[in-house]
């Protein structure tokens, strides 16, 4: 699994304690990296955890894994939408969280062409974007 702007790493580590084989973590802040490392040894998962800065365009991994995460505000989400959509393996989710409910129409048309979502989960004016790969794209 990739969580898209990693944080703390708590949704990777949290999909490793769930059973995920292994995840990758990517930040643009290098204090997010090591906070996600020293997270994950407190959790004991810290040796199926990989995290980095976020590569180049053309080093992603195109529709090679089967979970997709990021709980970022709208604007980077919407900017990562080519990226992220292309690293989902064909009939693989992605589960996009953070996002203010006035948002997620913006947010979701970003996802359209790659992605089908689910209705939209909402709760106290946040939303989450839970989506599948389509097939072919």
């Amino acid at each position: 699994m990739l969580d898209f702007g990693c944080g703390s790493g708590i949704l990777a580590i949290a999909a490793l304690l769930l059973g995920a084989a292994k995840a990758t973590g990517l930040d643009i802040d290098p204090q997010a990296l090591t906070a996600s490392r020293d997270n994950a040894a407190a959790n004991g998962v810290v040796e199926r955890l990989s995290v980095a800065l976020p590569p180049n365009e053309g080093s992603y991994t195109k529709g090679a894994l089967p979970l997709v995460v990021a709980n970022i505000l709208a604007g980077p989400l919407i900017a990562l939408a080519p990226r992220s959509s292309a690293s989902v393996a064909p009939e693989g989710r992605l589960l996009l969280s953070g996002i203010l409910e006035a948002q997620a129409a913006s947010v979701a048309s970003a996802y359209e062409p790659w992605i089908e979502f689910a209705p939209i989960a909402r709760q106290d004016g946040w939303v989450m974007l839970e989506g599948t790969r389509r097939d072919g794209v």
